[in-house]
């Protein structure tokens, strides 16, 4: 309590949700509590220091707390609870339960925003995290380990995309990082991941709407550090999910602004990158341990990939999944690690069906600019007329679900469907092999 602590009372200045202070030995990142004259305590983190000038960010913000209210420090970061008992529970960003579950004030606590992975203990990338989303598991597959986000704008269906990659990856444990979410969001994770089974392996931190904005700089270190003691301690194959960092970078910037420091481009830090970049590189595949895999959604303002967040986000993931009108874009999307995979760890004619379906579907879009044109069309432009219809329905829809395997057999099917096996450019080996029989 605060009345053990050394009490301050040389507050300086109240500006929105930050206090300041005249203070000495206060470490960065240090929490405080902040009691006012009607004894109500605030809990308050250290966001800048200016030699004995603090500046904490107060949770629940400053109203009603007065010059006259008293500051005492902790000695310690923020922590969270770790113990297989979290599994199925959902917290608050400042690591409060939100649920009415059990008491954990018991079970043992770790530290958050700790150090990245010792590059020394990291494995090369070599297992596929198979998601039932065709246009992942096909075209650009999740990989353990990897960090990649998906790129979208606001009324997209990125949260249920990223909430059926959730339940339907096969990894041993799911930890989700809800950011900025209104009620509705937040209520459709929470019963999505319980309708489908998987709430019992998933630990969910979730920052609302309505929550303090300094808890949503938290969520993501605490829902990556609980994933990393899960793997490094339990050998567990962790899925991250993390919505949305643009309300993240909002977040910083909305906080630096309080603090009077000179914004960049578009008014975020000037560390953008490298508080985006601290969080992105946790993923790790860890030697002879589990790894963390981090999927992430950017929306992209006004549909900019120029956005400073989209683009610092681009220069430290690898590669990236378009959403667009409910549909992941072949073109846009990317993952640089699927090379690691692909015909290695999945069937042998995934490099060959990936290739020849992005191929044909590319020509296709130039058939349907020439009938838009009223050109003629070719005999062969009308095949790929009907092949990028039945591509867009069976491949490109986010609701579609089937298994690797399942996709593969219904691509040869597609393509027999459009197209005369010599019209493939396949190897024969191959269409020898799948090419369904008439």
């Amino acid at each position: 309590m605060i009345s053990e602590l050394v009490r301050h009372t040389r507050i300086l200045e109240i500006v929105g949700d930050t206090l300041r202070v005249r203070a000495k030995h206060a470490a960065f990142g240090e929490l405080a509590l902040v009691e006012n004259n009607d004894g109500m305590n605030s809990l308050a983190r250290v966001v800048g220091l200016d030699h004995d000038i603090v500046t904490l960010q107060i949770f629940e913000g400053c109203k009603g707390i007065s010059t006259d209210a008293k500051v005492g420090f902790l000695g310690k970061s923020l922590d969270v609870t770790y113990s297989d008992n979290i599994l199925g529970r959902i917290f608050r960003g400042n690591g409060e339960p939100l649920d009415n579950g059990p008491d954990l004030t018991a079970d043992p606590k770790i530290a958050v925003a700790g150090p990245t992975v010792n590059p020394v203990m990291r494995v090369m990338p070599g297992k596929m995290i198979e998601t039932n989303v065709p246009m992942i598991d096909l075209f650009n597959c999740l990989v353990e380990s990897q960090k990649i986000p998906i790129f979208s704008v606001a009324g997209e269906p990125f949260n249920q995309l990223l909430a059926r990659i959730g339940f339907q990856a096969n990894a041993d444990i799911v930890v989700f990082g809800g950011l900025g979410l209104i009620f509705d969001d937040y209520y459709f994770f929470k019963t999505a991941f319980e309708d489908h089974g998987m709430f019992h392996k998933t630990v969910m931190f979730v920052n609302q709407a309505s929550d303090p904005i300094v808890e949503r700089l938290l969520v993501p270190d605490m829902a990556l550090a609980v994933a990393e003691k899960f793997a490094v301690e339990q050998g567990k194959r962790v899925l991250v999910l993390l919505t949305d960092m643009t309300a993240y970078a909002d977040a910083m910037k909305e906080i630096g602004i309080a603090l009077e420091r000179i914004p960049a481009i578009r008014g975020y830090m000037g560390d953008l990158y490298t508080q985006l970049a601290r969080r992105y590189e946790k993923a790790c595949d860890f030697k002879d341990a589990g790894s963390v895999t981090i999927l992430s959604v950017t929306t992209m303002p006004g549909n900019d990939v120029t956005h400073p967040v989209p683009d610092n986000t681009g220069f430290i993931t690898e590669g990236q999944y378009y959403l667009h009108d409910g549909y992941i874009d072949p073109f846009g999307s990317l993952s640089r690690l699927k090379q690691h995979v692909i015909g290695k760890v999945t069937r042998e004619d995934h490099s060959q069906i990936m290739n020849t379906m992005i191929r044909f579907y590319a020509n296709a879009t130039e058939a349907a600019k020439k009938q838009a044109m009223a050109f003629e069309l070719s005999e062969f432009d009308k095949k790929l007329l009907k092949f990028s219809a039945l591509f867009r329905k069976r491949f490109m829809d986010i609701h579609v679900s089937l298994p690797l395997i399942q996709a593969l057999d219904l691509s040869w099917v597609t393509l027999a469907e459009c197209f005369e096996p010599h019209e493939l450019l396949m190897k024969q080996a191959l269409i020898d092999k799948y090419f369904p029989k008439k």
